[in-house]
């Protein structure tokens, strides 16, 4: 009886044993189980990393990618390309996007995204598009201004033209208004036997024929004549630029290429003619012609005195002047279509405040009053009239100062156009002065 007890107390021991060692089992299994399952995720995770990005990089074959109905790859690669633009090219390969970093890799959600040729007929806006076809049609406008150099050499030669304006047009004709026609009438108050040229595409027409026709039945000598940019630009840095723009190797950039194209015909005329070179929103209050191989201050520093930043809207210089010479050197080694005045006022700052002081640089800069009385920020005070009496000192005392110490006054056109002319306003007394036909609503002004 002893035994089987006995017996029993050991075999009840031994299933104890039994059953504390598969709970150990159990508990060890599902204490290793979560770790298990991590290790297993993150095993998977690394293996898609890894296969993602070999798949980017190397060169495995790989499923076509649906293409948009307008799109050919027959046309990427040939014809349609060589139908854009040198320049459009160039801006191409400007817009390029950055290149992404390896550890970004992972995060693309198709990879074959970066195997997929690029439409470029996609990649640009409708208003970039626009804008480089009207770079084509300006490179283009050579083709039809083949008598440029006869036609200006008769036109002084046979006016005796000892007083030269010139102006440049690249707008439409329809906005060539009432203030541009207003300019033309200031200048030829002030200088009645003085040439004018203006450098235009679309005033050298039967159309801008008729919107001049005013002032030759004045007897007022002006012609308009289309730019030949190869002839004007010949012999000078400009010639170099223009052909690398032609052939694509300049970007144009963002700022209007007429603009830009603007700043450096007036160079370039003055450069091979000499004379004088005005915004067609310049005023011209008094005689220039005392003047000699002058530009005007825009701005100056209060505390030194010195000028701080030049303009271009007036250039008054000397055939072949050294001076000009730099400027468009200058902007055919530092020419920056992306920023606005970089090439224009900020350029002519830049190259006299290199060789401000050099003897063989001999040129004047005259102060802001000259042709900058009124600064863009501030040109609405010109063209409004009294509000009360003190109003009406300041304006004439304004007006007064003006006069006596300004030859024009630029009236900061993009500020300025939509503002109308105001009854007893320092424009509208301007006017009233400086007209030659006098039938101008002072109102569109």
């Amino acid at each position: 009886m002893y035994y089987q007890i006995t017996n029993l107390k050991q075999n009840c021991l031994v299933y104890i044993q039994h059953l504390q060692n598969i709970k150990r089992s159990i508990f060890a299994f599902l204490f290793c189980l979560p770790t298990s399952l991590l290790a297993l995720i993150l095993f998977l995770l690394l293996f898609y990393n890894g296969f993602t990005v070999f798949y980017v990089h190397l060169p495995f074959p790989s499923n076509p990618q649906p293409e948009p109905a307008n799109f050919s790859q027959a046309n990427l690669a040939g014809n349609s390309l060589k139908k854009l633009p040198s320049s459009v090219m160039y801006a191409v390969k400007e817009d390029t996007p950055p290149v992404i970093l390896k550890t970004l890799l992972p995060l693309l959600q198709n990879p074959a995204i970066s195997m997929t040729p690029i439409n470029h007929s996609v990649v640009f806006k409708p208003k970039k598009t626009h804008r480089y076809k009207a770079v084509k049609r300006m490179l283009r406008s050579g083709d039809n201004s083949k008598q440029f150099s006869t036609r200006i050499r008769d036109f002084f030669g046979n006016h005796g033209c000892k007083v030269r304006f010139f102006m440049t047009w690249i707008s439409s004709l329809n906005s060539f208004g009432d203030r541009e026609l207003f300019a033309i009438e200031s200048l030829f108050k002030s200088h009645p036997n003085a040439c004018l040229v203006i450098v235009s595409n679309s005033m050298d027409s039967e159309s801008g024929g008729l919107v001049l026709k005013p002032f030759f039945d004045k007897g007022f000598k002006l012609i308009a004549i289309k730019p030949d940019f190869d002839h004007i630009f010949k012999d000078t840095h400009a010639e170099k630029w223009f052909n690398g723009l032609k052939k694509g190797n300049v970007s144009p950039g963002e700022v209007s290429l007429g603009q830009n194209m603007s700043n450096l015909l007036r160079l370039a005329l003055l450069y091979k003619f000499g004379g004088i070179y005005m915004d067609a929103d310049v005023i011209v209050l008094k005689r220039l012609t005392k003047l000699r191989n002058a530009i005007g201050a825009q701005t100056i520093d209060l505390e030194t005195g010195n000028w701080s930043r030049l303009n271009n809207a007036v250039l008054i210089f000397d055939k072949k002047h050294p001076l000009l010479f730099k400027f468009i050197e200058e902007f055919a080694l530092t020419f920056n279509g992306d920023k606005w005045g970089h090439n224009g006022p900020y350029l002519v700052s830049r190259v006299v405040s290199r060789v401000n002081g050099r003897p063989e640089f001999n040129f004047t800069v005259l102060p802001p009053s000259a042709f900058y009385p009124v600064n863009w920020s501030r040109i609405r005070s010109l063209f409004r009239g009294p509000r009360d009496e003190f109003h009406s000192k300041w304006l004439h005392k304004k007006l007064e100062q003006i006069k006596s110490e300004s030859f024009a006054v630029h009236l900061w056109n993009k500020q300025s156009r939509k503002i109308e002319v105001e009854s007893g306003s320092i424009i509208n007394q301007i006017m009233l002065d400086c007209c030659v036909l006098c039938n101008s609503s002072s109102s569109s002004l």
